[in-house]
């Protein structure tokens, strides 16, 4: 079929998926025209503030800024959210006789249609417009507008075929999930920045910044409009071909990752020899744990951690976010050292529900559980897997967050009610998977069954209040030791709360194990619904 003839079809089917999509579900139109609406009304926004901008001193650094990080979301995007546009995967296309080059034409201008490409010709527009200034600027902006829409499309959809056999595969859904956890650390890198641009009093130390970016595609077109208004041709004309060099080399790459799909074997056929691989590197470390069931057991936990994609999104989550809030606290110089106890209570938070992340494979556990002392061997082991990686966790984010704040005098204090917390939320853990127990979906973003999620939301929620009780008495030691200002009652808090945190995780686990060999068969029931 030739490349012409092709665009069409490939129009009307991204418009067919697209009103298929929303005919599915009324909820998911009104979030769509919802969506279109909010998208709009925001880009309207930033267009009448690029216009409002023309003469202002950092127009062009703001321009030239805002469009690197669309290029750039534009870059990620597909990482994310690989099923968010069916034209993404073109192995679904490989049995068709298409050719690469028509193809690549086809899908470009099938790429144009959607709400994200609006959007970002908004930003696109009114970062040219707002540096536009002479005739020669505003030829050049109707040249490098369209292109910056079309290096970005051409981006999204190269790093798609480029990386399409790991989107659709089991690490391809790891990212998905963790496409939260990124939106969650980009947001305290944009108020971390906004917060220093705040102090310095504009944009000017944002300008290094810009020189750099400005000469980068497709950043570089906006940067020739602006190159054009202060009168330097040359140069604009230089960064308007980077920018077109880079669009013709992205569809460069697009093509041939698209022929190498067409023609190349599936990967998915050599797994077997990875398994094979992964299970000779193994080999040597399974001597490193102990014998018998707690050995097993542990194994079993930290594959879950690193393998199944929810457990994963839990982990990174608690592990990124509790050293990101206290440390970046902690760099501003405007936290404390006590901070360091939020990352024990976000790693504690990974005992909670330790059956529900079996699913229905909790069967097998629980043919292996005939008396209370099996059920504490089973739930020791998994408390024994966290804790191989939270304690030394818990300890270097205290300690970095000391060493940054320059405060060591309360470190041995901090250490003791982090050790404290840590296992005041490790004992309630126990004791609410064996109270509270529910399933995990797999297949969708849910953390629990539809019908389980106050259940959910119930036991997270009373875990944490009852940890605060349970750590009450580290807290009232420490504010003595701080209104007395005595050395040795900070120095005693470290024993303290490391022996007061041991004595809540085995206590957690003695009321989890004599629940959970009672109710083995509701507890498979309640994990089993999704």
């Amino acid at each position: 079929m030739k490349g012409a003839a092709l665009t069409p079809v490939f129009v009307r089917l991204k418009l067919s998926l697209l009103r298929n999509g929303l005919r599915q579900s009324s909820g998911r139109t009104a979030v769509f025209i919802v969506s279109i609406v909010f998208t709009l009304l925001f880009a309207a926004g930033q267009l009448l503030g690029f216009l409002l901008l023309r003469g202002h001193a950092h127009a062009a650094t703001l321009g030239v800024l805002v469009t690197g990080v669309l290029a750039l979301g534009w870059a990620v995007l597909p990482l994310f959210f690989p099923s968010g546009d069916e034209t993404l995967d073109p192995t679904r296309l490989v049995m068709l006789p298409l050719q690469a080059g028509p193809l690549v034409r086809a899908l470009l201008v099938a790429s144009l249609v959607g709400i994200g490409p609006l959007f970002t010709l908004c930003m696109a527009l009114g970062a040219g417009i707002s540096v536009a200034h002479g005739a020669f600027a505003v030829a050049v902006a109707v040249v490098a507008v369209p292109l910056v829409l079309l290096v970005c499309v051409a981006l999204a959809r190269t790093v798609a075929a480029a990386n399409i056999r790991l989107l659709t595969s089991r690490k391809g859904r790891d990212l998905a999930l963790l496409s939260g956890l990124v939106i969650a650390v980009g947001i305290q890198f944009v108020n971390f920045g906004a917060q220093r641009l705040g102090r310095a009093g504009g944009l000017a130390p944002l300008e290094p910044v810009a020189e750099v970016v400005r000469w980068i595609p497709p950043a570089s077109a906006i940067g020739a409009v602006d190159s054009a208004s202060e009168g330097a041709y040359g140069v604009a004309v230089v960064q308007l071909l980077l920018a077109g060099a880079a669009l013709a080399g992205l569809l460069v790459l697009w093509r041939r990752s698209l022929t190498k799909l067409m023609t190349a074997p599936d990967s998915s056929t050599l797994a077997a020899a990875d398994t094979a691989r992964e299970k000779r590197g193994g080999a040597g470390v399974g001597r490193l744990w102990p014998e018998g069931r707690t050995g097993a057991v542990m194994q079993r936990a930290l594959r879950y951690g690193w393998r199944d994609p929810k457990t994963k999104s839990l982990w990174v989550t608690a592990l990124v976010l509790g050293a990101l809030i206290p440390l970046f606290n902690a760099w501003q110089g405007t936290g404390s050292v006590y901070w360091a106890c939020f990352a024990a209570g976000m790693l504690g938070t990974l005992m909670y529900n330790q059956f529900g992340q079996d699913s229905s494979a909790f069967w097998m556990v629980s043919m292996t559980v005939s008396s209370t002392r099996d059920a504490y061997e089973e739930l020791r082991a998994r408390a024994m897997a966290l804790l191989v990686v939270n304690l030394p966790y818990v300890t270097l984010v205290t300690v970095v967050s000391a060493a940054l704040l320059g405060d060591w005098r309360q470190l041995p204090d901090a250490l003791g009610l982090s050790f404290g917390v840590l296992g005041a939320m490790v004992g309630m853990g126990a004791w609410a998977s064996a109270y509270f127990p529910y399933s995990v979906p797999q297949e969708s973003h849910r953390n629990a069954a539809p019908g389980q999620g106050s259940l959910a939301w119930f036991s997270m929620l009373g875990g944490m209040v009852g940890s605060a009780l349970l750590a009450s008495p580290l807290i009232v030691m420490l504010i003595w030791a701080r209104v007395a200002d005595s050395s040795s009652g900070q120095w005693l808090l470290l024993p303290l709360g490391a022996s007061w945190g041991a004595l809540l995780i085995w206590s957690g686990l003695r009321l989890a194990a004599a629940r959970t060999s009672r109710r083995l068969p509701e507890i498979l029931t309640a994990v089993s619904k999704a």
